[in-house]
């Protein structure tokens, strides 16, 4: 059963979703992909209140990697995608075709921005660190103020 609870952040409120395993949902208000939760809202639960922190700690510059555990939950392409995701660094960026390349598709560059698109736990798999081949910002399922707002706490930090 899953648990969750809101949390306030400089962007809005963030819906942050845990299950046994581990943190399966992060969602920005009006996030483009947010299909609804369910379980049971619970901010007293040990890893929300563990993510509660790190996301704090994050949004105030005092941690560049988060160490929560994740429970992701998507097609074996989307996981190998999501799982380079979490290798580009704090403040790096990388584009959607290094991506795809990092997957072993390089020619699935449309197919790895969709896997990306469909991230399920925005921020702490950092899908805001890719852009699009010209450097450009493109596509994010938090909406590009947002987007924006994160690049620029990691490159300021």
């Amino acid at each position: 059963m899953n648990a969750w609870m809101r949390h306030d952040s400089p962007l809005g409120d963030l819906l942050v979703v845990a299950s046994e395993r581990g943190i399966c949902g992060l969602y920005f208000e009006q996030h483009k992909y947010f299909t609804g939760v369910q379980g049971k809202e619970n901010p007293e639960y040990p890893l929300l209140r563990s993510a509660a922190v790190q996301l704090d700690e994050y949004f105030g510059r005092a941690r560049t990697r988060f160490e929560l555990p994740l429970d992701l939950r998507g097609t074996p392409f989307q996981l190998q995608v999501w799982e380079g995701l979490q290798q580009i660094p704090f403040g790096a960026v990388s584009t959607y075709g290094e991506q795809a390349r990092q997957a072993g598709r390089s020619r699935a560059v449309r197919a790895v921005g969709a896997a990306i698109g469909r991230n399920p736990v925005c921020i702490i798999v950092p899908c805001h660190r890719v852009l699009s081949a010209t450097g450009a910002l493109a596509g994010y399922a938090g909406g590009l103020e947002r987007k924006r707002y994160l690049l620029a706490l990691e490159q300021r930090a």
